[in-house]
């Protein structure tokens, strides 16, 4: 006689059970997590810190009970401390805090646009001022200026020359931008990096004295007005 299957209901999903402290529906491949959190931070004991705890040193036991006593996460800020330091809250928010934070110091930083002019070893003064001018442009935009020489063929033969233009050109333009790499010979290129200089803030004009011919004038008219009272 056959034996007939026994259905006890839906299994588990195989797994290791949430140990104290781990909120449920936050497992899984932990490997590119920044912080270690709850039952995988490895320290015997961590220091607790933060507004919603007691400030001190407490066995990994009895951190991770105390966060899930708050149903939060205990978070390893600190792992080189000694012990690890620690904060019991909410994982998820606090990387979304993180992430947001950093977005915004993206957004604040200056992006860096690098303008490039090419000279040759043997340009002459038209050529040359009229880069210049475009130079000065792009400085006083904010821009950095890569000017170079290129040099065919045999006219390797004239980098002194090459560097002496790249010179000139840096000291033509010292009012608005500063060297940041003096000339440099790189395969048939030689190049120079200038950078713009910072605007001074501008000096607030204070109010000026009133000259002493003006106050004397002002005298006499004071005291003809009050001759005219008094009659």
């Amino acid at each position: 006689m056959e034996k007939k299957p026994q259905f006890g209901g839906p299994r588990r999903p195989m797994g290791p059970r949430p140990r104290p402290g781990q909120r449920p529906g936050r497992g899984g491949d932990r490997r590119n997590d920044p912080y270690a959190t709850n039952e995988h931070i490895r320290a015997r004991e961590v220091r607790l810190v933060g507004d919603n705890v007691e400030q001190g040193i407490y066995p990994i036991a009895q951190a991770l009970k105390i966060a899930e006593k708050q149903e939060l996460d205990l978070v390893e800020i600190s792992p080189t401390a000694e012990p690890p330091v620690c904060r019991i809250i909410d994982y998820q928010k606090f990387l979304y805090q993180q992430k947001k934070r950093q977005k915004e110091q993206k957004q604040k930083a200056t992006k860096v646009v690098v303008k490039e002019i090419r000279f040759g070893p043997q340009t002459d003064d038209h050529d040359y001022n009229f880069k210049l001018k475009h130079a000065q442009g792009f400085l006083k935009e904010g821009s950095k200026v890569k000017a170079y020489v290129f040099f065919r063929g045999r006219s390797i033969l004239f980098k002194e020359q090459g560097e002496v233009l790249l010179l000139r050109f840096a000291n033509d333009l010292e009012d608005l931008g500063k060297v940041e790499m003096m000339p440099v010979l790189e395969g048939k290129r030689m190049s120079i990096m200038l950078a713009p200089l910072k605007a001074a803030p501008k000096k607030e004009e204070k109010p000026r004295a009133p000259k002493k011919e003006a106050a004397a004038e002002a005298k006499p008219a004071a005291e003809e007005a009050a001759a005219e009272e008094k009659e």
